[in-house]
């Protein structure tokens, strides 16, 4: 496979999480790659600083960088190599490396932002945010945690609760970590007292359209598309990154009011109530209740339940503006980049539906900078297939087709082979039902030399019209010519029953002497001279010979044939077992003198 190749495996696996066979994957790429390629480092690199293998994934980043020096993503992957090493002094230095190349990266603002403010807590010991941490100084904290019903299944896990421990006499090690492990966002929370839950809505009720899932095909102009309920991905949680944010006024709230739990409760009670409007298909008072809760506490999530609202309701534009709404503000309070993905594609979704495919292209591939997932995937995917079957469609045209036709049997005529695939490769275009482009290729590519080609168009040939007795003769000769004895004798049968079914055997001679230029060649190489331990050994690799010669009846007719040979002429009269012995003859496995 070409490098290409590999790293489109290797960005599925990496999708699916399977971040050993991403590497894998990418490692393939680079060795088959005809020359250094940065982004199959960069996608190495990342692969191994998802496993935290972080050392591979630095050597990897400062591949990337030595290749193309230039590229603002090759220095966001040193950044996240040196942050994962501890080295925030070079993980800040990487990512404003970044900003110098590419002044509106995203990721290298946030990054830079958290790193400056770890490297602050180093600098002060916590200082005024140490209240935050006294909930660890509970002598009974790891028990109340594991009976808490919120966070005994997450204490189950050892190294979790070493992690707490740990956190008990280093309370700075946990905003080092609190960032790389959710979990802690769960226990935190917990202690602190705030509801995390988001029982976002999912279309579960029997009046609704079917949910779409990765394996659906795409929607034509003229097909409904369902698509996901609000929500309903796992990833799209409450907003989880600290921010600031702002009353109905207008005037900035401070964290602790944003976190109030009072205010929270509030915001899921309007949400709540607008998801079992969404389940009713009420979507306009639904909206409402979304709106009461972004205007309580402006999480972004709530603009998003909005959206799929409004995508149901059939307002496509204003969904549109919505997700555009969520992602500015998301980029403002730095909300989690997995639920920006989410509104990005939203936006794909929708313009989806209005059949704006190219629209919908460059929205699903920006959910996927942000954040890569098997469904967003897939759609994307769809729709480039989509469109390629739509350009196909446009370019089809039946009067060209023949003009291509006859382009190419007039280049066929003057031996001019290579154009003569070129002419029929554009008849194929514009008429691909049409199983006369495909053999006719195959009969210019059979004059190439080209005989694994030639025998691809016949086999496609014959899908287009099974009847099509000229492609089942060039096919055999294809076989032939690469010495595929057997399967040239199989599609000669096949053409002999079409041809006596449809033509009235019409073919029948040119059919029989292909048939014996196949049988007499398939064992053409054998010594007159040779034993019978010689014989044996040859006639053994071919597997009808040999699967002959392990069939018992045939080993009871051929010992009968040796001691009568009257009774081999008897059993001759069978046309099967004929023609398994005349097999044999050719093999010189019967010698007939």
């Amino acid at each position: 496979m070409s490098a290409e190749e590999f790293k489109a495996q290797g960005n599925a696996a990496f999708a699916a999480k399977d971040f050993n066979k991403s590497i894998e994957l990418f490692t393939k790429a680079i060795e088959v790659s005809s020359s250094p390629n940065h982004t199959l480092y960069s996608n190495r690199s990342g692969a191994y600083t998802s496993l935290k293998k972080f050392d591979k994934a630095l050597e990897d980043a400062e591949k990337t960088i030595e290749i193309n020096p230039n590229w603002a993503k090759g220095y966001n992957r040193l950044g996240a190599a040196y942050y994962g090493l501890n080295n925030y002094e070079k993980s800040l230095e990487s990512y404003e490396k970044t900003l110098s190349i590419d002044s509106s990266n995203v990721q290298a603002k946030s990054e830079i932002s958290k790193i400056k403010s770890i490297l602050s807590n180093n600098d002060s010991g916590l200082g005024g945010a140490s209240d935050l941490f006294k909930v660890f100084n509970d002598p009974n904290l790891v028990e109340n945690l594991k009976k808490n019903p919120k966070t005994a299944e997450l204490m189950k896990d050892p190294s979790l609760v070493e992690k707490v421990i740990r956190f008990k006499s280093n309370p700075q090690a946990f905003s080092q970590e609190f960032l790389q492990d959710p979990r802690l966002m769960t226990i935190f929370a917990t202690l602190m007292g705030i509801n995390l839950d988001d029982d976002l809505p999912s279309q579960q009720s029997t009046t609704q359209p079917t949910q779409s899932t990765p394996s659906q095909s795409i929607p034509t102009p003229t097909q409904s598309q369902s698509t996901p309920s609000p929500g309903s991905t796992p990833t799209e949680k409450p907003q989880e990154t600290k921010q600031d944010s702002k009353d109905k006024d207008g005037d900035i709230l401070v964290e602790d009011e944003v976190n109030d739990k009072s205010l929270k409760l509030k915001a899921d009670e309007f949400k709540s109530e607008g998801n079992k409007l969404y389940k009713q298909r009420k979507f306009d008072e639904a909206i409402e209740q979304y709106n009461k809760a972004f205007e309580t506490i402006q999480d972004v999530t709530y603009l998003n339940n909005r959206a799929a609202a409004e995508f149901e309701k059939g307002d496509y534009e204003t969904t549109i503006e919505t997700c555009e709404t969520a992602i500015a503000k998301g980029r403002e309070i730095r909300t989690d980049y997995k639920i920006i993905a989410k509104s990005l594609a939203r936006i794909g979704t929708t313009y989806l539906k209005l059949t704006k495919y190219q629209d919908a292209i460059k929205f699903f591939e920006k959910s996927l900078t942000e954040h890569r997932t098997p469904d967003v995937l897939t759609k994307l995917r769809s729709t480039q297939k989509l469109i390629k079957e739509l350009e196909a469609n446009a370019y089809i045209d039946p009067e060209k087709a023949e003009e291509a036709r006859l382009q190419g049997k007039d280049f066929f005529t003057k031996a001019d082979w290579p154009n003569a695939v070129k002419a029929y490769t554009e008849m194929i275009k514009r008429s691909p039902e049409d199983a006369r482009g495909y053999s006719n290729r195959a009969a210019a590519l059979a004059k190439l030399m080209s005989f694994p080609e030639a025998i691809k168009d016949c086999d496609e040939a014959i899908k287009k019209d099974p009847n099509f007795i000229r492609a089942y003769i060039r096919k055999a000769s294809a076989e032939i010519a690469v010495k595929e004895f057997s399967k040239a004798l199989e599609t000669l049968d096949l053409a002999r029953s079409k041809d006596s079914e449809t033509n009235n055997g019409t073919n029948s001679r040119e059919i029989d002497t292909l048939y014996q230029k196949a049988f007499s060649q398939r064992f053409s190489n054998q010594n007159v001279n040779e034993t019978p331990e010689e014989t044996m050994a040859r006639v053994s690799q071919d597997p009808e010979v040999a699967a002959i010669l392990q069939d018992p009846i045939m080993n009871s007719i051929l010992q009968q044939g040796k001691d009568d040979p009257r009774a081999l002429q008897e059993h001759m009269k069978n046309p099967e077992i004929a023609k398994k012995i005349q097999t044999l003859i050719a093999a010189g496995v019967i010698r007939t003198r």
